[in-house]
């Protein structure tokens, strides 16, 4: 899970928007602040273009290896598509009959069901601490569509006022999110499973500021007393 927020990317650009829900996969390039070299890899693995250059690389090195075979291949670049179509569409993704598989009808619907009543507390935690009391907040989850690596989830907060806009996350709200989404009982795979089964890769889970209750904003002024 990447927690998108001004903090953790370089190029903050990609944070604007005009409407809600902002979309990232296929839109933009995200560029992280920092992280290991797992995240960075599986984001480049979301670049297409360098995508396709991995795959086709083993016709260019038949040009080294044997003129006459590169020959009668760059004669036939059917070929060359049909090893692009394997690869984005049998081994990056899953054919339609499997992904209806991965996961039932009522164990999505329950996992939708956990996934919502986390996101709204999480959001309930930040608009207290954030001392909100106007608007919506909108957890919004996007995911690749890549079913046979590792997943690759967004995660951002979205506000509708004063206008649409992707929230900048203070360090107490990425850790109310870390500890609050995912765990052994529902995981990025999990959630990616259902996705699948649904195309449906981006999950917007909103929590109107008015109702959060005065409990949680007391609790929030409570922490931050103590953390003061």
């Amino acid at each position: 899970m990447f927690i998108i927020t001004k903090s953790t990317v370089t190029n903050s650009a990609v944070l604007e928007t005009r409407s809600l829900p902002k979309r990232f996969f296929g839109r933009v390039l995200v560029l992280p602040r920092s992280g290991s070299l797992g995240l960075w890899a599986r984001i480049l693995l979301e670049i297409q273009l360098l995508r396709y250059l991995v795959t086709l690389m083993p016709f260019v090195l038949l040009v080294f290896i044997s003129g006459e075979v590169a020959l009668t291949v760059s004669q036939a670049p059917v070929i060359m598509l049909m090893v692009i179509f394997v690869m984005e569409f049998r081994i990056l993704r899953m054919p339609k009959a499997a992904r209806q598989k991965l996961v039932s009808a009522d164990d999505a619907a329950r996992r939708l069901d956990m996934l919502t009543f986390r996101a709204r507390a999480c959001l309930r935690q930040i608009a207290a601490r954030r001392q909100l009391a106007e608007g919506t907040l909108h957890l919004v989850i996007e995911q690749s569509d890549f079913a046979r690596v590792p997943p690759l989830t967004f995660v951002t907060v979205q506000t509708d006022h004063p206008e649409p806009l992707v929230l900048a996350l203070a360090p107490d709200d990425i850790a109310i999110l870390q500890v609050g989404l995912f765990d052994i009982d529902l995981t990025e795979r999990d959630l990616l499973q259902v996705n699948l089964r649904d195309e449906t890769y981006l999950r917007d889970i909103a929590q109107d500021a008015r109702g959060v209750s005065a409990h949680a904003r007391l609790a929030a002024w409570m922490d931050r007393k103590d953390a003061s």
